[in-house]
């Protein structure tokens, strides 16, 4: 009986001094996820962060916070995100400026390979060339041949100085041999309404971004980066089979965190990432958007982003492209 007696007093004592040593942590577990997305709404950045935010929140069983912080080619998000506290409770949602930005501005606020530590790579998908329904041609051959009739009188829409969208433009125009116009906005949001109201030519997006607009006739779509066509626009040829054999060039998005988040952390938010992503509903929405659904670990987004760097480097270093606003 006594032996029984020592027995209960040790398992309230352990009880109580595991509540002590948890309590810390359940406090911080109710704090807001959010989620910093380095562009306006309405951009593929935005859209995906949204897609996925009531099933993050329904997995982590906390609010999940869409921040939309754009700005500087997402440098006034990222950097928000580095100096932010490394508890997990801030994450950056970014885009392929994260590899491109330490190439357009050595001297960046924070240091892109040592300030953060990914969490899962969410998606890749290819961008579509859309263009002002005024703009001539039906697809990418077309318009290149009423380009080069109008050198410097077409324009396109980026997300930014740097960005990736016109990383690739800048790549067909100099296979091509046109001159079009780059004219740089703050987002996706912004360059759509700037094609849609034909202040600039064309821009090119995700196809989840641009949906709506080529599904109203506001837009017509010229051509797919990507190595295939995308089921949604089984007409639209890749910039290959427009005549740029092995031409391809693929957008993405990442999940980080600020580099000194705990391993733990870290690894707990990769696997409800994986699992949000990876739901059937989830990725039937993302596809259906032209999004390729990765839904990666830490490790292997730190490597992409490293490796996109490391490509675009040599782009802009063999074509001497300027990249200054």
């Amino acid at each position: 009986m006594k032996s029984t007696s020592n027995l209960f007093f040790q398992l309230v004592i352990l009880a109580l001094a595991t509540i002590t040593i948890s309590g810390p942590a359940l406090s911080q577990s109710d704090k807001p996820l959010t989620l910093v997305v380095p562009f306006p709404p309405g951009g593929s950045t935005d859209i995906t962060a949204r897609t996925i935010q009531t099933k993050l929140a329904e997995r982590i069983g906390r609010p999940v916070v869409i921040e939309n912080r754009p700005g500087a080619a997402s440098q006034i998000a990222t950097q928000h995100v580095a100096r932010s506290a490394p508890d997990g409770n801030t994450l950056l949602i970014s885009f392929d400026n994260h590899s491109i930005n330490p190439i357009v501005k050595p001297k960046l606020p924070y240091d892109t390979f040592k300030d953060f530590v990914g969490v899962s790579l969410l998606v890749r998908f290819p961008l579509v060339i859309a263009a002002n329904p005024s703009v001539p041609g039906n697809n990418l051959a077309e318009f290149i041949t009423a380009a080069k009739k109008r050198p410097g009188f077409y324009s396109y829409a980026s997300t930014g100085v740097g960005s990736l969208n016109q990383l690739a433009m800048e790549d067909i125009k100099r296979k091509a041999g046109i001159f079009v116009l780059h004219v740089p906005y703050g987002g996706g949001g912004p360059a759509i309404a700037a094609v849609v109201g034909n202040t600039a030519s064309m821009t090119l997006l995700s196809y989840a971004a641009l949906k709506g607009q080529i599904q109203a006739d506001k837009l017509k779509p010229l051509a797919v980066t990507g190595s295939q066509r995308l089921p949604e626009l089984p007409k639209t040829p890749t910039v290959a089979e427009s005549g740029y054999p092995g031409f391809e060039a693929y957008s993405w998005i990442g999940a980080f965190a600020p580099a000194e988040t705990p391993a733990a952390i870290v690894k707990k938010l990769t696997a409800d990432f994986q699992a949000v992503l990876n739901d059937p509903e989830i990725k039937t929405k993302l596809s259906q958007g032209g999004f390729d659904v990765q839904a990666s670990d830490g490790p292997t987004l730190d490597k992409y982003a490293k490796r996109e760097f490391e490509r675009w480097q040599q782009f802009v270093k063999t074509t001497q492209l300027n990249l200054e606003d």
